[in-house]
Order: C-alpha cells, then structure tokens, then sequence
C-alpha cells in the first residue's frame, strides 16, 4: 500500500503562521516580564534609557578621559548603548528554554522561537533607547547630529547579530549545562572593558589594537562612532573578519539549538 506524500504549507502560509507565532510570544514574554502594572511593557526601552543615562552622567561629573577629544556625553551613548545591545541578549536566553517548556507541547512552536522572542525584544528595547536619548540629546544640544546615519545602523547591526548569534549558542547550551549561566556573568562583566565601550581603538599602542581586534564586538562600535562622528573618529575594524566570524558563531548556534531540541523533554 503506498503511503500518502505529506502535504506542506505553503511558503506564504508557512510564514504568516510563524508570524503569528513570534507575536503571541512577545506579547507573553513582555506581559510576563513587565506585567501591566506601572508603566508596563514601556520598561522594555526605559530600563536601558535609565542606565545610559546613569553612565553618561557619571562620567560626565568625574570627567572621565577616553583616549579623544570626542565630546563624553556622545562617547557615552555610542559606547554603553552597544553594551546593553549585545550583553543584554545572552542574559536573556540562557535558561529561557527551562522557563518555557510547556510551550514545546504545541507543535508550530519551536525551539529556535523560544530565543527569537527574547531577542526581538532585546534589539527593539536596546535600539529605542538608544535613538530616543540621542534625538533627546540632539535636541538639548548636548550632541552634534550623525554623520553617517546609515554606517550607524550597519554597525548597530553587526554588533546585534553577534550578540544574537552568541546569545542561540550559549542558550542551547545552557538547557544542557548550568555552567552556561555561572560562567556568563563573570565573563560578560570582564568583556564590558575590552568591548571597546570605554575606550576608541586609535588611542591604543599597536600592540593592544591588534589584541583588542580580535574581540568582534569591538569592530561594531568602531563603525557605529565612525559613522556618528566621521572624520573626528578615526575607526580601525575589518568587515572581512567580523562578518565571516558572525557567520561562524551563527552556523554553531543553529547546530546546536537543533541538537537542543531533540533532548527537549516538555513538562
């Protein structure tokens, strides 16, 4: 008797369905997450807002020296909003997979969905945050206008792929090993120095400019602070070396959530 071929969506039917899927996901995770008590959901973007501007103004009031004569208010925002960017979405997918494992009993809801919820939310909290207090700063004066809008947004870019990428592996890996989230907090904490937040790379003997290059995330803000100051930064990265590394990162993120999900028990 011959079996029956299995009929599959098309590909329009197929996406609208995962659509859908990623949207009821947000609206569970920010329901969950921030409840619909005070301001809500509006924490998303507030909570990072609160933070830069905590930075910003602490090293405004201690005068901090960056290594330029790049204004510290500007310095700030372009260096610690990329910071809550890609240090924000690894937190937030390790161990995401334990917290929703009811979910794995309904069949369009993959694992991969579980890690793309947290980190839409992450980029979209992180990148309003960033464009409100700049227009914010812009505004008061406090800040020159962009030079390169567009080399922004291809810097912002790449340092949200890195962190999205790492976030996927590591939190696959963590539904398999705790050590994942007892090693990710100390690491991410010695990272924020070395990411380039503090510091522009042109300031650095040789030596350490070729060593902090090899850090992916350094190459991103060097791009974005080109893009935001122009000439007045002068940017050492290499498109050659962080795109294909994100590439990489990503490959061994998606490896291993497929490995992930075939031990998925759900409860």
């Amino acid at each position: 008797m011959a079996t029956q071929p299995i009929e599959r969506a098309p590909l329009r039917e197929s996406l609208a369905i995962q659509i859908r899927i990623l949207g009821a996901l947000l609206i569970r995770e920010m329901l969950t997450r921030y409840g619909r008590h005070n301001i809500g959901f509006l924490w998303l973007f507030v909570e990072p807002m609160l933070f830069t501007l905590g930075v910003t103004a602490l090293w405004t009031a201690t005068k901090s020296v960056h290594g330029s004569d790049l204004p510290i208010v500007a310095f700030a925002l372009t260096g610690y909003s990329s910071v809550l960017l890609w240090r924000n979405m690894p937190s937030r997918c390790i161990g995401a997979l334990w917290a929703n494992l009811a979910l794995m009993y309904h069949r369009n809801i993959k694992v991969l969905d579980i890690y793309l919820a947290r980190l839409i939310l992450e980029f979209g909290g992180a990148t309003i945050s960033f464009t409100t207090l700049a227009l914010v700063f812009i505004t008061l004066g406090w800040l020159e206008p962009p030079q390169d809008i567009l080399e922004i947004v291809g810097g912002w870019l790449i340092i949200a792929w890195f962190g999205s990428a790492l976030a996927i592996w590591l939190g696959a890996l963590s539904h398999e090993s705790e050590l994942v989230d007892k090693l990710w907090h100390p690491f991410s904490y010695l990272m924020f120095p070395l990411s380039g937040a503090a510091f522009l790379v042109d300031a650095l003997p040789k030596f350490a400019q070729e060593a902090v290059l090899w850090i992916p995330i350094v190459h991103g803000v060097e791009i974005v602070r080109e893009g935001w100051f122009g000439e007045h930064a002068r940017a050492h990265y290499d498109l050659g070396y962080v795109l294909p590394f994100c590439l990489v990162l990503s490959f061994v993120a998606l490896i291993q959530v497929r490995k992930t999900a075939r031990r998925v028990v759900p409860e």
